[in-house]
């Protein structure tokens, strides 16, 4: 296979996409207390802590690969007139191949997600399933295709939570600040191809401060007085809202998709925040190191 060819596959897997999902698990670990475990993990020589948080990034990576090539694969005709220099309508990937691809990230992802335990291996299913959902009819039904993307999200967050199931069953309602934003970001992404969604765009960017403040009074919730989770939250806002903002006066698809790549980049501040406000800024930190690592990667392949 071509050095090309290869390229186009991973391409496919959306890299940067990939690592704001293992902010999810690394966040979640945050709300299921996990990092408090690792302390005494290491001063009981055990390995734990790492060995599930590596299991579960992995398979977070599977299936966010797997899901968004998948996305590929049922967009190729549509592809061919829109986006042509995608990698399957362009020729420089077979769409047999990327099906098969597609198929064993799915299946790796689960596998390693049951490595932890059954809850994460069940919930790693349901993920994949949704994801799948989301690509062959989600994406094309006007209110629930936002709230399938976020159910993708959603679950994600919890599959790093998975890691302490009796923390699960109690801390499962936090899964919806993810689908709210997600299901934001996948309203105003409607208008990357043809622009003029100004109605999107304004409840998108409602929904993004309804998160915002929703982490501000989760965090105070937690841990009163918790006033470590702002900068993170100012750090987000200001990702978020000045391309949205400049979406809503142009109108043109070009900052339209803009903006819908600064906010999915963004997940990472979410979850950075979110790892904040359960644990403390220190673990916010961690998380926000993805960063860097998600922007250089956005330069490389295509985010959206």
């Amino acid at each position: 296979m071509k050095k090309t060819s290869l390229f186009a596959y991973l391409q496919l897997t959306r890299p940067a996409n990939v690592i704001t999902a293992i902010a999810d698990i690394w966040a979640g670990f945050a709300i299921a207390g996990a990092w408090s475990f690792m302390q005494a993990d290491l001063q009981l020589g055990t390995q734990s802590f790492w060995q599930n948080l590596l299991w579960l990034s992995l398979s977070t990576i599977g299936l966010y690969a797997g899901g968004v090539a998948f996305n590929d694969i049922a967009d190729a005709e549509l592809d061919a007139i829109e986006r042509p220099e995608r990698p399957i309508p362009s020729g420089r990937a077979s769409k047999k191949v990327a099906f098969g691809m597609s198929s064993l990230l799915l299946v790796f992802g689960i596998c390693c997600a049951f490595q932890v335990n059954q809850v994460a291996g069940f919930l790693a299913f349901i993920i994949a399933a949704c994801a799948v959902l989301y690509d062959y009819w989600g994406k094309h039904q006007f209110l629930l295709g936002p709230v399938n993307m976020g159910l993708c999200r959603m679950g994600n967050l919890l599959l790093g939570v998975s890691v302490a199931p009796e923390v699960l069953s109690k801390a499962w309602p936090v899964g919806f600040l993810p689908l709210i934003y997600v299901a934001s970001i996948t309203m105003i992404s409607r208008g990357e191809v043809h622009g003029k969604n100004r109605k999107a765009l304004y409840v998108g960017g409602s929904m993004y401060a309804l998160i915002l403040f929703a982490i501000l009074v989760l965090a105070n919730l937690e841990r009163p007085g918790n006033w470590e989770v702002i900068p993170f939250l100012i750090l987000l806002g200001g990702m978020i809202f000045p391309p949205l903002v400049k979406a809503i006066r142009t109108q043109e698809p070009k900052f339209i998709g803009k903006s819908v790549k600064a906010a999915v980049i963004s997940l990472i501040l979410v979850n950075a925040s979110l790892a904040t406000a359960f644990s403390d800024w220190t673990i916010g930190i961690l998380v926000l190191i993805l960063l860097p690592i998600s922007l250089w990667l956005a330069k490389k392949f295509a985010v959206t």
